[in-house]
């Protein structure tokens, strides 16, 4: 897969959107349906044609760009942003040095692939499946990513499963960015020009 500015980017606002979608869960139950279908979707598009083609279009990834733009700042909503996108990248840095876990993640997703010839995505019992693979592959791997929110909201099982759905989508996004030749140093002295290139994206939506 191609190394420019434009596929760091877009690798880049696919995990913002997947925290930013977690951090609506966890407060209010609820997130924009089009992203969540779109952050779900790119854990089973593992054979991508190019970078894009892992969320579908540009406009599938508003939610991860506009996170990108605004929701990365000192704010206590920005810190929490901030605090998910380096334990998701953590975690994937320990998962990818793993290769008996990284082999079983892979078993894993193919197993989910079979399932949605059965179940639509969305499906509870699709929600459930992603969950346990994060649940049972990516996260004893540690350390654990403590999500903050609604205490009564975070208590639904519902809620949970989505949640945990979402971070396997974090690290499918946080596995993206390694190949296409993100690194930390992008992070600290790239992030304006991730932003500016953010912002032709969004002005295109």
């Amino acid at each position: 897969m191609a190394n420019t500015l434009y596929d760091r980017t877009i690798a880049f606002a696919g995990l913002c959107q997947a925290v930013a979608l977690v951090q609506n869960m966890a407060k209010d139950g609820h997130c924009d349906s089009d992203a969540f279908e779109a952050s779900l979707k790119a854990i089973t598009n593992i054979s991508p044609s190019n970078t894009l083609s892992v969320f579908g279009s540009e406009s599938d990834l508003k939610v991860g760009l506009e996170c990108l733009v605004n929701g990365i700042d000192s704010t206590p909503t920005g810190s929490e942003i901030t605090r998910y996108i380096i334990s998701l990248m953590a975690l994937e840095r320990k998962l990818s040095s793993r290769n008996d876990a990284m082999s079983q993640l892979g078993d894993r997703i193919q197993m989910v692939e079979r399932q949605l010839e059965h179940y639509d995505l969305l499906d509870e019992q699709m929600i459930s499946n992603l969950a346990s693979v994060y649940l049972d592959v990516v996260s004893p791997i540690g350390p654990r990513i403590q999500v903050t929110g609604t205490p009564s909201v975070l208590q639904q099982t519902g809620t949970q499963q989505k949640v945990r759905a979402l971070l396997l989508s974090g690290i499918r996004s946080a596995v993206l960015w390694r190949q296409v030749g993100g690194k930390r140093r992008h992070l600290v002295f790239g992030r304006k020009k991730m932003i500016e290139q953010a912002k032709i994206l969004l002005a295109r939506l």
